[in-house]
């Protein structure tokens, strides 16, 4: 096991970094590019990202998350941290959704 590294920190860590991605755009894009606030989030973002695609990579490897979550973080991540964070919210609702049917499954087992 990863220790501190759980499914529900790195998604966390996901939704905080697409967040920093926002604010980023908000600020290249429409506030007519403010230094030092552009420089400190590109720099947040991408340091974000590197540390992310590491863990995830890990965290996959140790079955914390699943792989597919882990490229997608990767590939994806530096240029739209968003995915990653859509990616957990679907690795999320699969898992409930398995745990449901299963439960379902156990049930109808017993009868």
């Amino acid at each position: 096991r990863l220790g501190p590294i759980t499914f529900r920190r790195l998604e966390a860590v996901s939704f905080l970094h697409s967040t920093v991605y926002l604010a980023l755009l908000v600020c290249a894009l429409l506030a007519g590019n403010p230094e030092p606030a552009t420089f400190i989030l590109g720099l947040s973002h991408g340091v974000l990202w590197i540390a992310m695609s590491l863990v995830c990579i890990a965290a996959a490897r140790a079955r914390v998350i699943p792989f597919w979550l882990a490229v997608t973080v990767a590939v994806l991540g530096g240029l739209g941290p968003f995915a990653g964070s859509i990616g957990f919210v679907i690795a999320d609702r699969r898992s409930k959704r398995a745990l449901t049917g299963r439960d379902a499954s156990a049930a109808i087992g017993t009868r």
